[in-house]
């Protein structure tokens, strides 16, 4: 081949490699970057959680109105978990709606997959919708066992050439709705790390909550709003939104963030925090919050309100985020911010209790992720009583954590920092 010809292939050809090393970082780059915030500054505290004014912005602002007349039963860990979702899939006698973002192998998988499977087999309509990403480790023979028996699986947001700009853009809430009149939500996945009772590493902590009452129509249009996405399928009629009586005396509403609106739970949490009078007590298995939360917090402090938080300790199942979340708690122990490390296992319960009025729970992390780019759902229930049960569940968890001083972090090794440090420039990621 003449000199000049082998000269323009390989000029043709790393240009060609310089293109693809261009669009590879142009992909990275659009996944890195979060999506906008329309929350810049912390919400000034106009209403307090005492006042009617409270539940009448939280319900004018974000998602549903105020639903009455439902009843919260929760859940505690894997052994009270499971067999209530499974009892409820075993007695459905029209629909079953399951939406969740880990969907992993092992024994419960497979009690799961069986109890669907029954269902479709007896003529129940049976949809699963299963995070693309969260679903990775599992087995897909129970995808095609439960094709088989006539359950409608969908992968939600699969990652093709086509969607390389939105892989971060998940769905991680967990939604199961049974017949349009049991409703669950909360932090469980399916996966043996959730079986047990948090009594030892193997053991996650965790709080799910069983929902029925008028409020479960919200929880069976936030199924529909993504399973549509993929399917092009709009559910109607009673099989799906039958009448429902009141079950209880709780006041609820569902806030939702997708596509779009993401922030919503964001700005929902702040317009929370902001109306705290005595005490914002957080739950949560990932808190890596933008600098708009953490002004918040900051803000609480400033009034006087006690601000209490926990999180994993060593039991962590991705340490690096626990490094990132580190690297940012100075200003907040400076401030009086009590945080604690949970011990005997792995603390993934999601849970916000403001005063002894307002409580939200549900799949919503305190982490950028949860706020600026995952689908999530968390229910807010207006209700003294339930609010005191999931303090006795924080106070609970408390007795069981260490609770890190501003001493203890002051005096953390150097390449302790270093790693924290590091790991925070991806905050935005975890």
């Amino acid at each position: 081949m003449p000199t000049g010809r082998r000269i323009g292939t390989a000029v043709a050809a790393a240009l060609v490699t310089a293109s693809l090393v261009t669009v590879a970082l142009v992909i990275v780059a659009l996944n890195l970057m979060p999506d906008r915030r329309e929350l810049r500054e912390p919400v000034p505290p106009v209403v307090t959680s005492s006042s009617p004014e409270y539940q009448r912005t939280l319900a004018g602002l974000f998602g549903t109105n105020l639903v009455a007349g439902n009843r919260i039963q929760t859940l505690s860990n894997g052994d009270e978990i499971f067999p209530a979702m499974i009892d409820a899939i075993v007695a459905a006698q029209d629909s079953i709606n399951f939406e969740t973002y880990v969907y992993w192998d092992g024994s419960i998988a497979e009690q799961f997959a069986r109890a669907l499977m029954e269902r479709a087999r007896a003529g129940v309509e049976v949809r699963v919708m299963l995070d693309w990403v969260g679903s990775q480790p599992m087995d897909m023979s129970l995808i095609h066992g439960m094709e088989a028996a006539g359950v409608q699986v969908v992968r939600f947001r699969p990652v093709r050439w086509y969607t390389l700009n939105r892989i971060n853009n998940r769905t991680h809430r967990k939604l199961l709705i049974v017949d349009g009149r049991v409703g669950f939500t909360g932090g469980v996945g399916i996966g043996d790390q959730w079986l047990g009772d948090a009594r030892n590493p193997a053991e996650w902590r965790e709080l799910h909550f069983r929902v029925t009452g008028p409020v479960v129509a919200a929880m069976q249009g936030a199924f529909v709003s993504n399973w549509v996405e993929d399917t092009g399928e709009i559910l109607q009629g009673p099989r799906y939104f039958p009448e429902l009586a009141p079950e209880g005396e709780t006041v609820a509403q569902l806030v939702l963030s997708a596509t779009g609106s993401r922030n919503y739970m964001h700005m929902m949490l702040m317009t929370a925090f902001a109306g705290a009078e005595n005490h914002i007590r957080i739950a949560t298995p990932y808190m890596v919050p933008d600098d708009v939360a953490k002004a918040q917090l900051l803000q609480a402090r400033e009034r006087g309100v006690e601000v209490e938080i926990i999180v994993p300790g060593e039991h962590m199942d991705k340490d690096m985020v626990r490094n990132a979340s580190r690297h940012f708690w100075g200003p907040l122990l400076e401030a009086g911010v009590r945080i604690h490390e949970y011990q005997p296992t792995f603390m993934h319960a999601k849970l916000i209790v403001i005063d002894e009025v307002f409580a939200s729970v549900g799949s919503t992390n305190f982490d950028e992720r949860s706020f600026r780019l995952n689908d999530e759902a968390n229910l807010n229930v207006f209700d003294p009583d339930f609010a005191r049960e999931q303090i006795g569940h924080f106070s609970r968890d408390l007795e069981r954590s260490r609770q890190v001083t501003l001493e203890d972090w002051q005096d953390r090794p150097l390449r302790t920092r270093l790693a924290d440090w590091a790991w925070s420039w991806l905050r935005a990621q975890f």
